[in-house]
């Protein structure tokens, strides 16, 4: 079974300062937003090498199926390949989650600054509630990073069970029901994942503009890049 899901990406904003005056709290807040989404092109451009992965391993998944143990060799053979394949899926997902902690860490840079907008103002309610939804992103973000690490786990384990000649159907069809259902939750933390980012680009577009800044959106909505999550399933 194919379980398709799109990822929301941040949106990139170019700010053209005019004023030859010191940089204040909201232009130095754009500043620290704009790094942490180049900080996320490292996690982008991990998606269509993760798709690519999926799909040869699932190829290989559905070779594997349809042998008979008189071909046990073959197998074994191709078991091996398909962990192989999850392992380079492994350092994808081990890329995506480095970018996205460098990312949190120039964002939170901005809490201060908000400490330091004038109180009861537009300006500084829409700081606080683009900071409270990018930290419900990150939290999502791991919650995501955590199931399809499960899902991961699994996956070598059920390759490590096809290389097993005794390898009883009913332990077999357990295993596939326990990925499948990992998958789903992958599936659930990444639509929470996706709402969030949504979400967070429409608040700092808020931001930006009760705070007068001068910006100018190359791209109101990046192009998401999909990723697709396999289960097997016989």
């Amino acid at each position: 079974m194919r379980l398709r899901f799109l990822l929301a990406l941040l949106a990139a904003a170019a700010f053209l300062l005019s004023a030859c005056t010191g940089p204040s709290a909201q232009e130095e807040i754009y500043d620290h937003l704009e790094k942490a989404v180049t900080l996320e092109d490292a996690f982008r451009e991990q998606q269509q090498p993760l798709v690519e992965l999926e799909n040869k391993e699932q190829e290989l998944y559905n070779q594997i199926i349809e042998l008979s143990m008189n071909e046990f060799d073959q197998i074994k053979k191709l078991s091996q390949e398909a962990a192989g394949l999850v392992e380079d899926r492994r350092e994808k997902l081990e890329l995506e989650k480095e970018s996205i902690e460098a990312a949190k860490e120039e964002f939170d840079k901005i809490e201060p600054l908000i400490g330091d907008l004038e109180e009861d103002t537009e300006v500084k309610k829409k700081a606080e509630a683009m900071y409270e939804k990018m930290q419900e992103r990150y939290e999502a973000y791991q919650e995501l990073y955590n199931s399809y690490d499960e899902a991961l786990t699994l996956d070598t384990e059920l390759y490590e069970m096809m290389q097993k000649e005794d390898l009883k159907e009913e332990d077999l069809q357990k295993q596939i029901d326990s990925i499948n259902q990992t998958y789903t939750k992958v599936i659930e933390a990444n639509e929470k994942f996706n709402q969030y980012t949504e979400e967070y680009n429409d608040l700092k577009k808020e931001f930006y503009q009760a705070s007068d800044l001068d910006v100018e959106y190359e791209e109101d909505n990046k192009e998401e890049n999909s990723g697709d999550s396999e289960s097997n399933e016989s």
